[in-house]
């Protein structure tokens, strides 16, 4: 059997990815459950956060949000018994790829999987529905008449934030970094119900014209807004190209409202002393934003496989709805897999086995 293996060099640059031959284990433990594989998402790996901590391996497994029928069970599993149809993530210290025709996982890393839900769509949104609930709910204690601005709206962990946070009853401002973004979020609609918008306001910061610090104070009468959420922070006022249109840090303590939130995903961000004062001043709070604490730490594992089956409800009734890449088929995964890694692919890219 073959899987997906990251070849670690010395920096991440050098990371190549290889197709391995791997072996199941032919008998479970206790709680384990043996899975066939039907699809599995692609997202970026952390080889930092592999190195933090410590994981000794050459080759680290690749492919984590799965899908798939229960296949065999452990002689202590409660939840699955075969031909059941679940959805999970790999734990982060899996030897296994998940784009195996099978995978062995602990039971309480998988939840069921709604009938009327398809495969592609579960493995493509359970990690950024993941990532939206940790950031609003656990972090930012979103509540119904808050105001909120996600930054780089139209990425898959932005649409599903946005659709999430609207559902919960949360007034919603975006930023587009493209035109064809901008286009895209403001004809954003719920599935059911008033067709209205889902985004109050989207900041085309992709416009020199358009000052993302003044849009938001002027949508929320210079009050500022209750939740931050960023996709990456710009620290110095020079940095790459790439990163051109990130907010500045300075920008998003100003526009951040008395008692708001700032989750952000920047995890080599640093505050100045003035940029302490005034977020004491607000009273306001930074959090950063790890979805992997929930599979690195087993003291919350019952709020974990809450979340994990609400999303999945969500998915199946149309209120949360993924963007994605069409299915790729598995000879490809390779070439697909070094894209996501570059970051090259804009929507969410799902092997279909």
């Amino acid at each position: 059997m073959k899987g997906l293996y990251c070849k670690l060099g010395e920096t991440a640059a050098d990371a190549k990815f290889v197709v391995r031959e791997t072996n199941v284990p032919s008998a479970l433990g206790s709680n384990q459950v043996k899975v066939q594989v039907k699809a599995c998402a692609l997202s970026p790996l952390d080889i930092k956060l592999h190195e933090d901590l410590k994981f000794q391996r050459d080759l680290v497994p690749v492919g984590r949000e799965i899908v798939g029928i229960v296949l065999q069970v452990g002689p202590k599993v409660t939840f699955f018994q075969p031909d059941d149809e679940v959805v999970g993530i790999l734990p982060l210290d899996t030897a296994m790829s998940g784009l195996c025709d099978a995978v062995v996982i602990n039971e309480h890393h998988l939840v069921q999987k709604p009938e009327k839900l398809s495969w592609v769509e579960a493995a493509g949104a359970i990690r950024d529905g993941l990532r939206a609930y940790t950031a609003l709910h656990t972090l930012a204690r979103m509540a119904s008449g808050h105001t909120l601005l996600v930054l780089d709206g139209a990425s898959p962990f932005g649409v599903l934030s946005i659709q999430l946070a609207h559902y919960h009853g949360v007034k919603v401002l975006a930023s587009a970094l493209s035109s064809e973004d901008q286009k895209f979020l403001e004809q954003l609609r719920p599935s059911v119900g008033v067709r209205e918008s889902l985004v109050a306001r989207v900041i085309g910061v992709w416009d020199a014209k358009v000052d993302l610090v003044d849009s938001c104070l002027e949508e929320t009468g210079g009050l500022g807004v209750d939740i931050v959420m960023d996709s990456g922070v710009r620290l110095h006022e020079e940095e790459p190209e790439a990163r051109c249109l990130l907010p500045y840090k300075h920008d998003i303590i100003t526009l951040i409202g008395v008692g708001g939130h700032w989750v952000t995903t920047e995890q080599n961000l640093q505050l100045d002393p003035p940029d302490s004062r005034s977020l004491f001043l607000k009273a306001a709070s930074l959090s950063f934003l790890n979805e992997e604490v929930w599979g690195a730490s087993s003291a919350r594992q019952g709020r974990y496989l809450h979340i994990m089956k609400d999303i999945v409800e969500k998915l199946s009734t149309g209120t949360l709805r993924p963007q994605l890449e069409d299915p790729v088929p598995l000879y490809d995964a390779t070439v697909s897999m070094e894209m996501v890694q570059k970051n090259q692919v804009r929507k969410r890219l799902v092997i279909q086995l």
